[in-house]
This record gives structure tokens, sequence and C-alpha cells, in this order.
């Protein structure tokens, strides 16, 4: 189908609204049937024209994905509205695990282990509850241990467009573990 311009947002509005989570790039192109470059331009000149006119919602990009939300200066509103409690605060603990895996990912729980000098089960499993967290893989070692990384709900917790705006570490990192687990013949 060939879009005008005005048709073509419409439908990125509608594609994004109904989806109700973020939608990769490549699968919008495919599914409206518009180039790269077409989408790039609507996605942006909708996220800049929300901004810019102050609207109740906002276009946000994380990494190569899009998703439709509320503007966070009516979120208290939208709370309200819907009745919805704030979102549990994370302590210190499951902060700090957190603060490991989307440093250091993808990474397995006994490195967060080895870090933090404590057991995490618990805590890995909590963020995992929480979708901040997620398998993805196991490490190629005796015992495969999973892996985990970060996911998009991190990005929109932390109101994040991708790892790379992470803040730096401070120090120069020399006092955490460079692996998860010490080379063949040493104990930890």
């Amino acid at each position: 189908m060939e879009w005008d311009l005005k048709e073509l947002e419409a439908a990125v509005e509608a594609v994004l609204f109904a989806a109700g989570e973020p939608v990769d790039s490549k699968r919008l192109c495919l599914s409206l049937g518009v180039s790269r470059d077409a989408a790039d331009t609507v996605l942006h000149s909708l996220s800049d024209r929300y901004a810019f006119e102050r609207r109740g919602i906002r276009l946000l990009q994380m990494d190569d994905s899009w998703q439709l939300c509320s503007a966070p200066e009516f979120g208290e509103a939208v709370r309200r509205v819907l009745e919805v409690r704030r979102p549990a605060k994370l302590s210190p603990p499951a902060l700090e695990a957190l603060t490991i895996i989307a440093y250091y990912q993808p990474t397995t729980r006994a490195y967060v282990d080895q870090v933090r000098g404590v057991d995490s089960a618990y805590t890995v499993g909590l963020l995992q509850e929480r979708g901040l967290i997620e398998e993805c893989g196991r490490l190629q070692v005796p015992g495969r241990p999973i892996l985990y990384r970060t996911t998009k709900a991190f990005l929109r917790a932390f109101h994040l467009n991708s790892l790379e705006d992470l803040p730096p570490l401070e120090g120069d990192g020399e006092h955490l573990p460079t692996e998860a687990f010490p080379p063949e013949g040493e104990s930890g």
C-alpha cells in the first residue's frame, strides 16, 4: 500500500497504540510496507511533535524499538485515575545486583554473588519477576550457569534509550573481579 505522510503517521500511531509495548523498527516497516528511512522520518517527526507540543503522550525510542507512553509530567494523574499504586521501590541489595548485571551483562548469578559477597539467588529471582532482567543463554563452562541481561522494562524504568546511556562507573573498576569464575587450580 502506498501511504501519504499523514496516513503513514496515523498508521504508525495506531500500531504503536494498539501494541502497548515496544515495537521493533524492522517489524513496523514490514507490517506497514515502508522503507526504514520513511519509518524513521515519521517516528522522529512524531516524537519531536509530541514533545514540542507538550502533549500528554510521548514516543520513546529504546534501542531499535519504539513505544507510545504517557508523558512523565502526567504520571501522577494517570496513576490516580487508574488507581494503580506506585511500583514498589527496589531495595539496596536489588539495586546493587541490578547494577552489576547492567554494567557487566551478560553475566551469571555467581558473578553477582562474587561481587556482592553474598548469595544473590533471591535478589536475582526478584529482578526476574519484576521483568528487569531475563535469561539470555548459558555460559559454556562446567555446570553451564545461566547468563542474565537487562530488559526493555529496565530501560523504561530508568528512563534510558539504550545501555550506552548508563552513567560511567566511578573509579577504575579495579575492585571488581574480571571473571565470574577463578582460573583453574585457584580456589575462590
